[in-house]
């Protein structure tokens, strides 16, 4: 019956994409999920319990544990033959990676109870290095699996959101994860949301950033693409107008941003490699506003433009103080070579 067991005398520090080769071939008696990214931390958690059924460990139960909680009433649970079970898992979920004195000395006799119709499932908020000394750490090293998981930081968003895509067979195209991140940058879960929505908006085919478009309400996603069209062809009174018209509807700021920066890496794009045809095969209604647009590119300072980007995207994450759609209504303006102040020389003031 504790066929399934691996005793190890050394820690095993295990990470969410690793977990699940691990999980195919061990299961250890005890497993601590920590950190505090809700989706990867769930998944993880996920993962274990599957796997916990499948070797058997049909029955669950669960704990709250707060600071005000009793700490025997886990002993005693623990200590309890199951009366619709051989073998059941016990999660316990603690509010802070810090027990205290009486969750410490709980936990420490539950690791060493080596019992093996119990697995044991800790779910913790992120550790610091002071929890990671704690007595009970060290057991659940010695005894188990602990699975930190990270936030995924911004410039690697992109490359989470590729990975996704191949584990949920999706065809993406590179603008389109740019834009997922732009617009999901900070939460996962909301990413994983989109991502599933659109296999469901295209199952068969590869996602465009219209695909992605498509999931805005209508209305914004005409005047986005409108204010992309009016900058390039220079139409600064209608750039300004449909910028003021997103805004006043609510429309994401990221999103209005993408699509400025969209505009100035076609232009950039098509004076870099003239006749390149790149941005002008996927954007066919934009060809002759991006022509005109490069007829004036000469007059253009683009590292003025491009810390003029950067800097609403620093407002946008609070990064800067100021107000994101003044300063991406100076960037269209700059776009259309109608410059309204002088062009920024840093990014940070």
């Amino acid at each position: 019956m504790s066929g399934h067991r691996i005793l190890r005398q050394v820690p095993l520090k295990l990470t969410p994409d690793s977990l699940i080769t691990h999980l195919e071939q061990h299961l250890l008696p005890a497993y601590l999920v920590s950190g505090d990214e809700p989706l990867l931390s769930g998944e993880a958690a996920d993962a274990i319990r599957a796997r916990a059924r499948a070797a058997g460990f049909t029955e669950r139960e669960v704990h709250f544990l707060d600071r005000g909680s009793d700490w025997d009433d886990v002993r005693a649970s623990a200590g309890n033959l199951s009366l619709f079970a051989l073998r059941r898992l016990l999660e316990l979920r603690l509010p802070t990676a810090r027990p205290g004195v009486a969750g410490n000395n709980a936990l420490l006799s539950l690791l060493s109870r080596q019992d093996p119709d119990t697995l044991l499932l800790i779910l913790a908020p992120r550790l610091d290095r002071d929890a990671q000394g704690t007595q009970w750490f060290r057991a659940l090293e010695a005894h188990g699996g602990w699975v930190p998981v990270w936030p995924v930081e911004a410039d690697k968003l992109v490359g989470w959101l590729r990975s996704r895509c191949r584990r949920l067979r999706l065809e993406v195209d590179p603008e389109a994860l740019i834009l997922l991140a732009e617009r999901t940058e900070g939460n996962l879960l909301a990413a994983h949301q989109e991502l599933e929505k659109l296999r469901l908006l295209a199952p068969a085919g590869p996602i465009t950033a219209d695909t992605v478009l498509a999931g805005v309400a209508d209305s914004a996603r005409f005047d986005v693409f409108r204010l992309s069209e009016a900058v390039l062809g220079g139409e600064a009174d209608r750039a300004l107008r449909v910028l003021a018209g997103l805004r006043s509807e609510g429309t994401e700021q990221t999103l209005v941003l993408w699509a400025l920066t969209k505009a100035l890496r076609d232009l950039w794009g098509a004076v870099a490699n003239p006749g390149g045809g790149g941005a002008r095969g996927s954007w066919q209604r934009q060809t002759a506003a991006l022509d005109k647009a490069v007829r004036r590119a000469p007059r253009l300072s683009f590292r003025a433009l491009a810390l003029r980007a950067a800097r609403a995207d620093r407002m946008i994450k609070g990064r800067l103080l100021g107000d994101a759609w003044d300063e991406m209504a100076l960037l269209a303006a700059d776009i259309c070579g109608r410059p309204a102040v002088a062009a920024p020389q840093s990014m940070f003031k």
